[in-house]
């Protein structure tokens, strides 16, 4: 009995009605605050996702259009779909970028009046990475470029052509032997002496 008296008189006594109603107060502009806060973060976020999904369209331009210039001064794919080569829609194109977004590979339709087909390219992007590059047009040079073409003919003469469409290299890139190093020459010399 002793221990329930002295339970009860430890207790808390109520909180007038004047504490009730700053709390209350305390408690909404807590509220007001977590609101405001998550609205801030949600806003960031939306803004990074709408930032990125624009620099992945602005990459996939600019390396379609290099593309699309070559392609459509190469005569083997002239001759197998014709002319006008036109570019498909975007949303029909896959991009997979790496390297801090200095590579790239894609892939998009192109269809022209006798054929359709997909071109594949890899691409890297000359210039620097800053906030200013964001805003400016890049420099795309394409490595490796395919194209992957459908010509459709008489009743079962449907042909399906793959035209190789990369740079070629310039004699003055062209590849030269190795030679050894001097540290493989004494490894050499010593497994030979033994």
């Amino acid at each position: 009995m002793l221990a329930k008296r002295l339970s009860s008189f430890l207790k808390l006594s109520p909180k007038p009605k004047i504490s009730s109603a700053v709390k209350d107060a305390d408690e909404k502009q807590g509220k007001y605050y977590a609101r405001k806060a998550v609205s801030f973060v949600l806003i960031t976020i939306t803004g990074g996702v709408a930032l990125s999904a624009l620099d992945d369209l602005s990459i996939y331009h600019g390396c379609s259009s290099k593309a699309m210039e070559d392609a459509s001064k190469n005569q083997a794919i002239i001759d197998a779909i014709g002319e006008p080569i036109i570019k498909g829609s975007w949303y029909n194109a896959s991009l997979a970028v790496a390297h801090k977004r200095q590579s790239v590979s894609c892939s998009f339709p192109v269809s022209g009046p006798l054929g359709s087909g997909v071109l594949q390219l890899k691409a890297v992007r000359n210039g620097d990475d800053s906030w200013s590059s964001f805003f400016l047009p890049r420099d795309w040079e394409i490595l490796v470029m395919d194209a992957l073409l459908h010509v459709p003919g008489n009743e079962e003469k449907h042909q399906t052509l793959r035209i190789n469409l990369s740079p070629k290299l310039s004699p003055s890139i062209a590849c030269t032997d190795c030679v050894a190093c001097p540290s493989d020459r004494s490894q050499a010399k010593l497994s030979s002496n033994q």
